[in-house]
């Protein structure tokens, strides 16, 4: 396990801080802490945050003090196995890539030098890590975008991005669960919910797993799209080494 350190944010806040850096082995830790603490819940714990390096632990301090939590995180560490050769959730998030989805698609290919079916091969031949979730509900930062089709931001934001916009910034791509403005160079979108409120689980994915962007025809959108509002759609989930 990575080293760490614990930092106080207030009485009832507590972060455990692993190197601060951005890459995989340190995202492990974070994640595999996550589930740790989910698998072994421990009474007062409310809510876990994990971030690209750090996992902030929410608790009520009237039922367990930092001093106790801290050793019962010590404890779990401890136990944990900093084997990365474990499964790979994948999540496979159908994406239509047609011209009245992809409307900076021309940027894209401009900026980069590549065709629309190189920038679609590419952008849907990764597995990319969930880092963190923020920014909005759902709203996954992934990792392991290929620099090959890395490009700005725009430079006029747009104030409204439809929700399950699929776009690139920098060297980052992710999907918009919501509408919102935003500044991404849009290349596709999905016709499913990354965040639905009327859910059991809300998001529907988590740190530390994985997304692989599926393309789909405007015609399979269109079906996919009412299954999702009939709440009759589920998406399709692999576990791979």
């Amino acid at each position: 396990m990575n080293e760490y350190s614990f930092l106080q944010n207030g009485d009832n806040a507590l972060t455990v801080q692993f190197r601060q850096e951005i890459s995989r082995e340190v995202n492990f830790c974070v994640s595999s802490l996550a589930k740790a603490l989910s698998e072994n819940p421990i009474m007062g714990v409310v809510e876990i945050i994990p971030t690209f390096c750090s996992l902030t632990v929410c608790y009520d301090c009237t039922l367990i003090s930092a001093k106790k939590l801290k050793l019962r995180i010590k404890r779990l560490i401890s136990k944990m196995e900093s084997n990365q050769s474990d499964f790979k959730k994948i999540h496979i998030i159908p994406v239509c890539y047609d011209d009245e989805f992809s409307l900076d698609m021309e940027n894209v290919s401009n900026h980069t030098g590549l065709t629309k079916e190189e920038i679609i091969s590419i952008h849907s031949g990764t597995d990319y890590l969930i880092y963190m979730l923020g920014f909005l509900p759902g709203f996954a930062y992934l990792g392991g975008m290929d620099e090959r089709i890395a490009v700005p931001r725009l430079e006029n934001p747009r104030t409204v991005i439809p929700a399950g916009s699929v776009g690139i910034g920098g060297s980052q791509t992710g999907i918009y669960p919501l509408a919102s403005p935003g500044g991404w160079q849009l290349i596709g979108r999905t016709p499913i919910k990354p965040y639905d409120a009327s859910r059991e689980n809300p998001i529907l994915y988590n740190a530390g797993e994985y997304i692989r962007f599926k393309r789909i025809s405007k015609a399979e959108y269109d079906e996919i799209e009412k299954l999702v509002e009939s709440g009759e759609y589920r998406h399709e989930v692999v576990e791979e080494d």
